[in-house]
């Protein structure tokens, strides 16, 4: 991660809610320049009380708790409201949280864990070892005839937990499951009261009904425009790796929808919010240089890049993919798009998965390869520059994906780079709402699905890449490729991590030679500017803030 901070800020004191209804009017204070003054702070020593206003673009479109935009905007309240099993860090480090302990049997197929007592939820019922149950069932199966989804990447090996007692679970898995721990510290693993699971999925989408055991709790919300929450006086369960206990500093969060970009930041500058949103990768270096605080949190999961759909030609020919994995510049994409806080990607892995493997020179920008590839495979240039064949064009769409704010700009760019090489590129775009109704993995309409996709271990790739056990089937090959079948499962059932990792070594490479996934670069998808006053904000390996750790100087 990367953070930035220069000289302390002051703003004014005494704000709330209502004054973020004349944000519009901040684009004009900030035009003025923000004043760059001593820190009230003093002996930077954490400080209780204050509220902290973050800016969003979105709130997703459901609170259900399986249902919910977690991986992305909902993730930044759910974290504040709810707590976890475990606490996963920017490296994949696995920290005891509200399970203070844990065992597996020697081929991961059981696991007992070990509950802090004490911990209750929001309304003061236990969180103990029933509620964690009811938690892992609702997590692996959903609910279908209450309209309630699995959560995204829980081991699909899950067969059932049992009470053992108060504070103790045991797990049962149908197959070697060494992932499930880290599992546990993953978007959607977030402990709900048995209340809240056993409700109606219209009750569920109700906020206020979601009870959760975090150091937040709900103050207010509505539909569409703000989320208000503020602490819990009688938190004292949280991670030690995060060296606090007992309750948030702050006082309250609120989260405000507002949409544009230029209003979020212009806000920050101006002293009538503490963050915003998804600024523009361009702006960071401006907004550290005039004295406020940007962070560029790398997360845990696949780089950005997309998923090729086999089942659409000419993408069913190697030749056709490869050429299109060797004919992006992704240094070009970095020096345009992006900023030198950027990494190129090595892998379809971020360099941060453990287990993660070097294989950048399978997917190497090298124009003339790629031009011979398709030359090989009877693509021609035509007068117009586009290549042809049987009367086809060369062409490609692209879908800018709304949970990556760089993503049009990136997809431009490519278009631009493919085109050189004679493909005919259209890019589209659509808010999260529109794109979720039309833009789907294996699409006959989809050739290149965009990927921004979180996990915590590299062990969930056998749900993903073929649809072996249900598998999501990224790249529509089914089980047609039985070497990806083989090292796909030969990762997901490894017994220990050493067993497992030739196997990762080997299943990375081959996807990329395959051109199966053609990577951009390694991802930052929540990037965050931050008032000077803000200090303490701690980052998980989801690239989420934590404020329970926050205080305001």
């Amino acid at each position: 991660m990367n953070t930035s901070s220069a000289a302390r800020r002051v703003r004014p004191p005494g704000r709330a809610l209502r004054m973020i209804v004349g944000l519009a009017t901040a684009v004009a204070l900030a035009a003025c320049g923000p004043g760059v003054a001593a820190n009230r702070g003093g002996s930077g020593e954490p400080r209780q009380g204050g509220d902290v206003t973050f800016l969003i673009d979105s709130l997703g479109d459901t609170w259900i708790p399986n249902n919910s935009a977690i991986s992305s905007f909902q993730g930044h309240i759910w974290g504040h409201l709810t707590d976890k099993l475990v606490y996963v860090d920017e490296k994949g480090v696995v920290s005891p949280w509200i399970a203070k302990s844990w065992e597996q049997n020697p081929d991961a197929t059981e696991f007992t864990l070990h509950l802090r007592t004490g911990v209750t939820f929001s309304d003061k019922t236990p969180l103990d070892a029933t509620a964690v149950q009811a938690n892992l069932d609702i997590w692996a199966r959903g609910d279908a005839t209450r309209g309630i989804n699995p959560i995204g990447l829980f081991p699909k090996t899950y067969d059932h937990a049992e009470v053992v007692d108060a504070a103790t679970v045991k797990v049962f898995f149908k197959a070697p499951t060494l992932g499930f721990i880290p599992t546990l510290g993953y978007h959607g693993s977030i402990l709900v009261s048995p209340k809240t699971i056993a409700l109606p999925a219209a009750q569920q989408a109700d906020l206020s009904n979601d009870l959760g055991s975090g150091p937040f709790v709900l103050s207010s919300w509505k539909e569409g425009d703000s989320v208000v929450l503020k602490k819990r006086a009688d938190y004292d369960w949280a991670p030690e790796v995060l060296g606090h206990q007992g309750p948030a500093y702050l006082d309250s969060i609120t989260y405000k929808l507002v949409a544009q970009p230029s209003v979020r930041t212009s806000a920050v500058q101006s002293g009538q919010a503490d963050v915003a949103y998804n600024p523009s990768p361009q702006e960071l270096k401006s907004f550290a240089d005039q004295g406020f605080t940007t962070a560029t949190p790398r997360y845990l999961g696949f780089v950005n890049g997309f998923a090729v759909n086999t089942k659409v030609a000419p993408f069913d020919d190697v030749r056709v993919r490869q050429a299109l994995q060797h004919g992006i510049d992704r240094k070009e994409i970095i020096s345009t798009v992006y900023t030198p806080d950027w990494q190129p990607a090595q892998s379809l892995f971020q360099s941060n998965v453990p287990g993660a493997t070097d294989h950048s020179a399978d997917f190497a920008f090298d124009a003339a390869k790629a031009g011979a590839l398709l030359d090989e495979a009877g693509w021609a240039k035509g007068a117009d520059g586009v290549r042809a064949k049987d009367g086809e064009p060369l062409a490609l769409t692209l879908y800018a994906n709304p949970y990556l704010a760089t993503s049009k700009s990136v997809d431009e760019l490519v278009s631009q780079q493919l085109g050189k090489l004679g493909f005919k590129v259209d890019v589209q775009a659509f808010d999260v709402v529109t794109y979720g109704e039309r833009v789907k993995v294996n699409s006959p309409s989809v050739a290149a699905y965009e990927v921004t996709r979180s996990f915590i271990d590299a062990g969930i790739v056998a749900g993903i890449l073929t649809d072996a056990n249900k598998g999501e089937n990224w790249f529509g090959l089914g089980q047609s490729d039985q070497k990806l079948v083989r090292l796909a499962t030969g990762v997901a059932g490894s017994g220990s991590v050493e067993a497992r990792a030739p196997l990762l070594d080997e299943l990375q490479g081959y996807v990329l030679r395959q051109g199966y996934f053609v990577p951009l670069t390694q991802i930052v998808q929540r990037i965050y500017l931050q008032s000077p006053r803000l200090h303490g904000v701690v980052y998980n390996g989801l690239a989420y803030a934590n404020y329970y750790t926050a205080w305001l100087g």
